[in-house]
């Protein structure tokens, strides 16, 4: 049976480790089944925070505007897991492909094996019709905390895992390698940035994150959806 493991959760501006990125790291250390240290920081992002993701979470534009910046963020998680070479999580491998491109972007390896709540309860539970951490959090009375926070949601994935142990002690609870594979990505180009800095100048825009950590597509996106929202630069205004 599996009792050291690092417990963690994301939370992410979407679904697509190669175009969103991660806002919130939680992490939390076990060792034979029992809490150690804990990680956690909200992360600078370079893009705006998409509204739904605000009204799920709580996490707001200004609350990132005071976090740590993505590689300060990675480099720290990154440290803080090293000794820990499996990790748990409710559909873990979404968090690892999201932890996977970051630290790839800043030149980091990170391989690790995974134990997923969400695939157990795939097989112990086929009745359930919802599999969702809250569901299951529900069904077995585990006080989930603050849900879609990311301490909370890893602590919610222990509880979790200690709950269907329990349940189902003849179950071998195994762990499997984690894979992906991130798309390659290139820096915002120079003209790129020049651009989105005269748009945002020439609509009085404030940009309070780190620019520089911006991919070459996501530059585009963002430039895209100003000038669909707000028009292009009138030469007057460059």
């Amino acid at each position: 049976m599996i009792t050291d493991y690092l417990a963690l959760d994301l939370e992410t501006t979407g679904l697509s480790p190669d175009k969103d990125r991660v806002i919130e790291i939680g992490a939390v250390k076990y060792h034979e089944g029992k809490r150690k240290e804990q990680y956690s920081c909200l992360v600078r992002i370079g893009m705006p925070l998409p509204e739904r993701i605000t009204k799920l979470t709580g996490i707001t534009q200004e609350m990132l505007a005071e976090g740590v910046s993505e590689q300060e963020a990675v480099m720290g998680f990154l440290k803080f897991a090293s000794d820990m070479p499996i990790l748990l999580g409710h559909n873990i491998s979404f968090d690892y492909s999201f932890l996977k491109v970051a630290a790839v972007r800043w030149e980091q390896e990170f391989e690790r094996r995974g134990l997923d709540t969400l695939q157990f309860a795939r097989i112990l539970h086929p009745e359930m019709e919802s599999r969702s951490l809250a569901s299951l959090c529900a069904h077995y009375k585990i006080n989930q905390g603050h849900a879609h926070r990311a301490v909370d949601d890893a602590v919610a994935a222990h509880d979790l895992y200690a709950a269907l142990q329990k349940t189902f002690p003849d179950y071998d609870f195994f762990s499997v390698p984690l894979f992906y594979k991130p798309k390659k990505q290139e820096p915002m180009t120079l003209r790129q940035k020049k651009y989105l800095q005269d748009l945002l100048r020439s609509y009085f825009m404030e940009y309070t994150t780190d620019m520089d950590s911006l991919t070459k597509s996501e530059a585009s996106r963002m430039i895209d959806k100003l000038i669909l929202t707000k028009g292009k630069i009138s030469e007057n205004s460059k």
